[in-house]
């Protein structure tokens, strides 16, 4: 799969280059940085390289010179970046096909492109409404290039807006389960939640509700990446869960993935269960397929990495979480404390908004977070001391999340951006958050729509992830055998059971006298 992404910043400079007011078509060159997912490739454009005097010719069509393309292709080369070709349709609705004249001009410049860069051209063109397609022109054999039409066009601030292949993503069918909801924003809107895949990263007791919550809305497609297992410690928060799930030793993601299959009123429908960590790459090069994700996890390590990915690679994070403050001896409730926000391009970032301290990244790198022993020699108020929560107040932050999803996504009356929301139980009163970062901030700026040249390897052996799955995997091996040795023992009860019934019923044969015979005699009829 190929998409293209950017910001809206980039999208305000290409519509105000490329939309004339003359009504013809138009053209430019940009950078693109790579950003590869397990299954997606895409190509990040964070630079336009406009045009000069005489650099390119408007005649109804547009055409470049020699020079503009050199010109270009020199910067890329300079920057580490790829080139693209952006051009427009005036009169274009919808995802736009490609004329002759475009075919040409980008397929005599692909293998220039790809020589120099390294990486393949790519083709933008932008409709009269504001609307993109995307592909890229692969090198399949020498001298041969293939163009690969792309999946979606992602653009990403204070709203996100995709633009979707309908041949690669088509528009789900609508039914009568989804009729309350459609009525909510109407059918366009839908069609747009229907196509997009969404990543849930840590399906406790946030995620799991804030993942119902999306299928029941009717998102397409949701990836659930957790390494954790069902635990009896767990089962008064988790979804779905129960002590059978705890027996059999099953992941969070395999529970919670079945009963979203239920629970999805989009058709298709995919929820993929993956026994990951975030921090691994793995789990990390998942997470990169998604058009956005949530956050449910409250570790320092697994937040960097999606505070990375939201403004590296241009995935929006939405992330919460949960605080709660008792009393000891007795236990009393003293507060509880719930947020949610959007970290992503034009949004304040996690590490600016407090949700984690760049100096307890290495410390949870270690493992110490695990350690009972590092654990107990913390301060009373250390925030890795605080584990208390009840399924009331996860499902209020998990509500949260999935409000300011839907605030980006839907953009009522054209808001797609009403700042972090953080709540307090008492007095019971709302705080609205600003989406500034720290002028010294390095990811809303610096790091913003790198990809994979992110200079800092955010990843790493997750050995609590490695030895969680191991035990899981010697835990379910121990209760297959506990399983077989129940059924072989049911089994043989029931065989004992049927064979004694089976007996009796042949001995009340034996001595059922003959019908209509001498039942003074001795005679019998076995069958």
């Amino acid at each position: 799969m190929f998409s293209v992404a950017f910001t809206e910043a980039i999208h305000a400079q290409f519509v105000e280059h490329l939309i004339r007011s003359d009504r013809q078509e138009d053209l430019c060159f940009a950078l693109y940085w790579p950003s590869q997912g397990r299954d997606r490739q895409t190509a990040l454009i964070g630079a336009i390289v406009l045009p000069g005097s005489g650099d390119r010719a408007v005649h109804g069509n547009a055409s470049f010179t020699s020079g503009y393309f050199l010109r270009a292709l020199e910067m890329a080369e300079q920057r580490g970046a790829g080139l693209a070709l952006a051009h427009s349709h005036p009169l274009g609705s919808g995802w736009q096909g490609m004329s002759t004249d475009d075919v040409s001009a980008e397929l005599s410049h692909a293998a220039q492109a790809l020589a120099v860069t390294g990486l393949p051209l790519v083709g933008v063109t932008l409709g009269g409404h504001g609307n993109w397609s995307c592909r890229e022109w692969v090198r399949v054999s020498r001298g041969e290039y293939q163009r690969v039409d792309g999946e979606s066009v992602r653009v990403v601030g204070e709203r996100l807006a995709l633009a979707h292949n309908p041949s690669l993503r088509p528009v789900p069918a609508l039914d009568g389960r989804l009729h309350r909801t459609v009525s909510a924003w109407g059918p366009e809107t839908q069609a747009g939640l229907g196509r997009l895949r969404v990543g849930v990263i840590g399906v406790g007791s946030v995620g799991s509700l804030v993942a119902e919550s999306l299928a029941r809305t009717g998102i397409g497609e949701i990836r659930l990446i957790d390494f954790d297992t069902v635990e009896l410690g767990n089962l008064d928060r988790l979804l779905h869960a129960s002590r059978v799930d705890v027996a059999l030793a099953r992941s969070k993601v395999e529970v919670l993935a079945e009963a979203l299959r239920r629970s999805a009123t989009s058709r298709p429908f995919r929820a993929e269960p993956l026994e990951l960590s975030i921090c691994e790459e793995d789990g990390f090069r998942a997470a990169l397929d998604c058009d956005v994700l949530f956050c449910c996890v409250d570790r320092p390590w697994p937040r960097f990495v999606l505070n990375v990915i939201a403004y590296a690679h241009l995935i929006p994070v939405v992330d919460g979480g949960v605080h709660v403050e008792a009393r000891k001896d007795p236990v009393r409730l003293v507060s509880a404390d719930w947020r949610a926000y959007v970290a992503g391009p034009g949004r304040r970032c996690l590490e600016c908004a407090g949700q984690y301290s760049p100096g307890l990244v290495d410390t949870d790198r270690r493992g110490d977070f695990d350690n009972p022993h590092y654990i107990a020699a913390l301060a009373d108020d250390h925030p890795a001391r605080h584990g208390e929560n009840v399924f009331a107040f996860s499902a209020a932050c998990a509500s949260l999340e999935v409000l300011q999803a839907l605030i980006m996504l839907v953009a009522p009356c054209g808001v797609g951006d009403i700042g972090g929301q953080h709540y307090h139980l008492l007095p019971g009163t709302v705080d609205i958050e600003g989406p500034a970062c720290r002028p010294t901030c390095p990811f809303s700026e610096s790091l913003l729509g790198l990809g994979d040249s992110y200079p800092a390897h955010c990843t790493g052996e997750h050995e609590v992830a490695q030895a969680q799955i191991a035990r899981r995997q010697t835990a379910r091996r121990t209760a297959r055998v506990r399983l077989g040795r129940a059924l072989v023992g049911l089994l043989r009860r029931l065989g004992a059971v049927v064979e004694k019934w089976l007996l009796g019923a042949d001995q009340d044969l034996i001595e059922r006298p003959v019908e209509g015979g001498d039942t003074h005699g001795t005679s019998t009829r076995r069958t």
